[in-house]
């Protein structure tokens, strides 16, 4: 137990770094979080506001601050346990409530991906969060994109409550969700969720 909850605990620190805020600030001396709508200190932003190579490094280094304690601990303790749960979500709980930020953090997309990342080779979760978010992308269009989240997101946990490769997969990849999309609730001002086939609205 208590090498998983030093995992845990690793796994939170990494996640706490704000990449996505840093990063744009030291080069570009733009702040993602005053200069943007949503106040968000993620990946977007940083593309939106900081320009495609700036947003390109702070989102490799969201996903690798999520994919790399996820990755070494899998490789120390393995899946077998259900305690590996913790581990997998801390990188996400880090970014979405970190500590060194006074517990203001970001809505934890990309850090999702890299947490999931780092399962690998057991990459079933990561493609079916990608799966989902490509078909209420591209497919059913779900907007606005607070609410493609929360949706998704839902979908992947019911995914997972029933196909998880393992227990604590399965526990983790729903304890994931449920802080995603408990930051996106967070967040959520009041926008009204509008779906349409293909990106057509429908009459």
């Amino acid at each position: 137990m208590n090498s998983y909850l030093l995992w845990a605990l690793i796994g939170y620190l990494s996640g706490s770094v704000m990449y996505a805020y840093w990063i744009p600030r030291l080069f570009c001396g733009v702040d993602t979080v005053q200069s943007s709508d949503d106040g968000n200190p993620g990946a977007a932003n940083a593309f939106h506001l900081a320009g495609v190579p700036v947003g390109i490094l702070a989102l490799c280094c969201d996903l690798l601050k999520g994919a790399v304690p996820v990755y070494l601990a899998v490789r120390a303790l393995g899946l077998g346990r259900p305690w590996f749960a913790l581990v997998l979500v801390s990188p996400v709980a880090g970014h979405a409530f970190p500590a060194l930020n006074g517990f203001r953090g970001g809505k934890a997309i990309a850090v999702s991906f890299g947490a999931l990342l780092g399962l690998s080779p057991v990459l079933q979760p990561f493609l079916a969060l990608a799966a989902a978010y490509l078909t209420f992308s591209l497919l059913f269009v779900v907007e606005p994109h607070l609410w493609r989240s929360v949706v998704t997101f839902c979908v992947f946990a019911m995914d997972n409550l029933f196909f998880a490769p393992c227990p604590a997969v399965g526990l983790g990849c729903v304890a994931i969700s449920l802080l995603v999309m408990l930051r996106h609730g967070m967040a959520y001002r009041g926008e009204r969720i509008r779906v349409s086939w293909l990106g057509r609205d429908r009459k």
